[in-house]
């Protein structure tokens, strides 16, 4: 299964979300692999090494196979399952080609991209692949869902993100038909006990949960892998709840 996670624009902790729900599947004995497609700002480097030659940029551009871009990043905690990571690269020129790339890449990317399921899943014998887009309607975020079996578009309560959302429902999601569902992060407690409404319409896509907000999470300083760090947390307990609804999805 192939489940990208997505978002109308950064900062909502998409990334955090797609690390450590890869971590805590690949814990339960999956096999597991984390892509970074943020082609343009990637940050799952500053986690995971790459000890392979290549990068996925690499791959998007036909010089490597799938294969020579994944790394074993399985930590030693973790006895049954495997991860994998294939990063992207984050020097300033391989992110400037990107940006630059035209239509014409966009499509020949997106073929690539199809094609994980059958070199992943089927011959690789990966559970999940799990894949951390760009936030908008970039070429490189459309594809991602475009391949995609399962989106979760992960939002904030702000105002705009909430609407930005709610437009791109209308605009992409209902235009692909695809599994989607909502994830509602950095939610206060005043929304989660109920006191004040979530201003989220969940007629138009499932919400399947609301992680709360936490000053732990921002004093971690940008440590992605917080569930094994706090694992008593109540935003560790969501995140179980998170991937145990994906195994059923």
């Amino acid at each position: 299964m192939i489940i990208t996670l997505h978002s109308y624009k950064g900062g909502t902790g998409k990334t955090l979300l797609s690390v450590n729900l890869a971590m805590i599947l690949a814990d339960k004995g999956k096999r597991v692999c984390l892509l970074d497609l943020d082609l343009r700002a990637p940050s799952l480097n500053s986690t995971f090494k790459n000890d392979m030659k290549y990068w996925i940029n690499d791959y998007l551009n036909k010089a490597c196979e799938i294969n020579s871009i994944l790394t074993d990043c399985t930590p030693r905690y973790i006895r049954e399952g495997k991860l994998f990571v294939g990063l992207a690269n984050p020097s300033t020129v391989a992110i400037r080609e990107m940006s630059s790339r035209d239509r014409k890449w966009g499509m020949e990317a997106l073929g690539r991209l199809l094609s994980l399921k059958s070199s992943l899943i089927n011959d690789m014998n990966f559970d999940y692949v799990i894949c951390d887009s760009s936030p908008g309607l970039q070429y490189s975020s459309i594809n991602a869902i475009v391949a995609a079996d399962i989106v979760l578009v992960v939002t904030s309560i702000d105002k705009s993100d909430v609407e930005g959302t709610q437009r791109m429902i209308y605009d992409l999601y209902d235009l692909y038909e695809k599994k989607t569902g909502i994830i509602v992060n950095k939610v206060p407690d005043t929304i989660l006990l109920g006191r004040i409404p979530l201003k989220l319409d969940p007629q138009q896509l499932p919400i399947i949960d609301l992680v709360p907000c936490s000053c732990d999470v921002l004093q971690s300083g940008g440590e992605y892998l917080f569930a094994f760090e706090k694992k008593e947390h109540p935003v560790t307990y969501t995140l179980r709840k998170i991937a145990a609804k994906i195994e059923h999805f």
